[in-house]
């Protein structure tokens, strides 16, 4: 091969020296499945603080709307504040910490420090927009991009931040 053809899209993927391997997509959906639960429990103590859970609870099949879109945009700010902050400072939220995976940057290996917050954008804020359904499809569509993406195995906030997900050794 010249210098001037392109690699072969089967050729395996080229990391910076001493990067560890790439997180299998079950370890990847196990993690995110722990951080699931960290969600639900913040958005049960979101609905609780604003009397939407109470309001259910006290009629059932209703809700009160204004309370429940104040919980969601308070929970998923949360949440983005929550693997804002973790993967910045470490890499690794408590489901990545779980299961010995974390963020690294593409380019170097490193902790993404500043570019964590940007993962963690793309990743959670669009979850305000769940009450029109927007926010789950971009989640379903955003996940499930490491499955055809090569040769990163990339998610689309994985591409916004410039991160691969990798063993933590």
């Amino acid at each position: 091969m010249s210098i001037h053809q392109p690699p072969s899209p089967y050729a395996p993927p080229v990391f910076p020296v001493g990067m560890p391997p790439l997180a299998t997509t079950g370890q990847r959906f196990l993690a995110r499945l722990i951080d699931t639960v960290v969600l639900g429990v913040v958005w049960t103590l979101m609905l609780s603080a604003t009397g939407a859970l109470e309001y259910t609870l006290e009629n059932p099949g209703e809700y009160d709307l204004p309370k429940v879109l104040v919980s969601v945009v308070l929970t998923f700010s949360l949440y983005f504040a929550y693997e804002g902050a973790m993967l910045a400072r470490s890499g690794q939220t408590l489901g990545k910490k779980a299961l010995r995976i974390r963020v690294a940057m593409l380019a170097d290996g490193n902790i993404p420090g500043r570019h964590g917050w940007t993962r963690a954008a793309v990743y959670a804020l669009p979850g305000i927009l769940y009450p029109l359904l927007v926010g789950t499809v971009f989640w379903v569509v955003n996940s499930v991009w490491q499955l055809r993406d090569r040769p990163y195995r990339q998610c689309l906030h994985d591409k916004a931040a410039k991160t691969v997900v990798v063993s933590a050794w």
